[in-house]
């Protein structure tokens, strides 16, 4: 890629949604002390997700009231309530970034991946999110690509992003 890469890809598959694999993660972290971000993480890690069927158990196994842990879930932007595409691509939208010409990046990103930002593509294959900071504010613009930073985006590893989610 003509950007920097900084970290290694870590996106792998995710398992289908099952109660009983559910509270094997809950059993599994529950000795935590405040496991209720633990088990949130290790479900989407898991599924993908958080489904909403885990809710429930979440907040039993916890003894927290489901809207309890409904409000930790949603208070946090980076939990997903419904499946991601196979891909996933944030784009970094904050202020140093944006000083970098995010907002001509993120649009072209947009139109080369064929998404909306916030959507999932009708074929599963891409889901595009904005994010406020990666961490990359001198080698902006950035995005995080299945889990890899990239820095310095520009028209060709736009090119690139865009081949990669193809395949």
């Amino acid at each position: 890629m003509s950007g920097i890469t900084v970290a290694p890809s870590s996106r792998g598959r995710h398992e289908a949604w099952s109660a009983e694999r559910g509270r094997e993660i809950i059993a599994e972290h529950l000795p935590l002390e405040g496991a209720t971000m633990p088990i949130l993480h290790a479900m989407q890690e898991t599924f993908g997700y958080v489904p909403q069927d885990a809710v429930p158990l979440i907040a039993e196994a916890m003894n927290l009231s489901r809207a309890e842990v409904h409000g930790t879930f949603t208070f946090y932007h980076d939990f997903r309530h419904e499946p991601a595409g196979k891909h996933i691509v944030k784009v970094c939208v904050a202020e140093a970034c944006q000083a970098a010409g995010a907002r001509v990046t993120t649009d072209k990103i947009a139109k080369a991946l064929d998404c909306a930002y916030g959507e999932t593509r009708p074929d599963g294959q891409v889901t595009l999110e904005p994010i406020y900071c990666l961490g990359l504010c001198a080698c902006g613009p950035s995005a995080m690509v299945n889990g890899r930073l990239v820095g310095l985006i520009d028209d060709e590893a736009i090119d690139e992003i865009a081949a990669e989610v193809r395949s």
